[in-house]
């Protein structure tokens, strides 16, 4: 009888040990929720987004709303988070462009005030963006070259006041700075004033300003993560690339640029019209600073 009981202890034991092992070797093989890189918080409390879609005009999502954005239906396709590598995706393809555009993008705009376009920021009061970003995919054009994509932006815009001073029926200025992803290199793109002596009334109007003839940082970082760092102070603008290449503009258009107000934007701005033509930009980081 002895024999029989201790028989059947070492049996139930031997059950549970394998039992045991099994649920372990289960969790082992079982992809664990923590071992997925899981989606960096971008704060999204002070930007907006516009997507490439709507009717008359491109459909912006504002803040609060824009902090919901893996249940929004219309931004579900356009603004979502890849849990495999921690980034927030922006997609964007032909379709609706805002007034003065005329290409389509998947883009934030800054909002120091959520919800509202009206209060920016001057040179003088200074602004930094630092994004860390990847183009993941895109589209090539006829001539076999990848398609154009701004990514990252400082853009211009009148005050109420300006607007009217110039007769404009909307407050939109030049754009001072464009950081293009240009097949595989960091392309920059700034304005100039043609008339160094023109009034401050004469240089409110877009006409102006024209394009300077850009800037490439000589280190290619194609499908790679990258980090541009923009800085705007009184008179002065520098882009850094990767903590190591810089570009700084000053003189006397950087000088005269305080006349405008300024706002940060970044995303996904597609640079053609091409129907079959798409990116997919992620972004990793994205901080703001004033």
């Amino acid at each position: 009888m002895y024999l029989k009981k201790s028989f059947l202890l070492y049996i139930i034991s031997v059950l549970l040990s394998c039992v045991h092992a099994q649920e372990v070797a289960d969790i082992d093989n079982t992809p664990a929720e923590s071992s997925i890189n899981s989606v960096k918080k971008i704060d999204l409390n002070h930007w907006k987004v516009t997507l490439p879609i709507g009717n008359p005009k491109p459909i912006n999502v504002n803040p609060p709303e824009i902090l919901d954005y893996a249940n929004n239906e219309q931004l579900k396709k356009y603004m979502y988070d890849d849990p495999s590598d921690g980034s927030l995706v922006f997609y964007a393809a032909p379709g609706a462009t805002t007034r003065n555009t005329k290409y389509s993008r998947c883009e934030l705009r800054e909002q120091m005030v959520p919800g509202k376009n009206n209060v920016n920021w001057t040179f003088s009061q200074g602004g930094r963006m630092k994004a860390t970003l990847a183009v993941d995919k895109i589209s090539k054009n006829e001539k076999g070259k990848y398609d154009k994509v701004i990514v990252l932006q400082i853009h211009g815009r009148l005050s109420n006041e300006q607007r009217d001073l110039i007769g404009k029926d909307d407050n939109d200025a030049p754009p001072i700075m464009k950081v293009y992803w240009n097949n595989g290199k960091v392309r920059l793109k700034s304005k100039f004033l043609k008339d160094k002596n023109a009034t401050d009334k004469e240089i409110l109007k877009k006409s102006a300003w024209g394009d300077d003839e850009g800037y490439t940082f000589p280190k290619k970082v194609g499908f790679e993560k990258f980090t541009v760092e923009i800085i705007a102070s009184e008179g002065k603008m520098k882009v850094i690339l990767n903590d190591k290449y810089s570009k700084v503009y000053k003189g006397i258009d950087m000088k005269r640029w305080e006349i405008f107000e300024n706002y940060f934007k970044a995303g996904n701005y597609l640079a053609t019209k091409n129907k079959k033509a798409f990116a997919k930009i992620k972004f990793y980081e994205l901080e703001v600073k004033h």
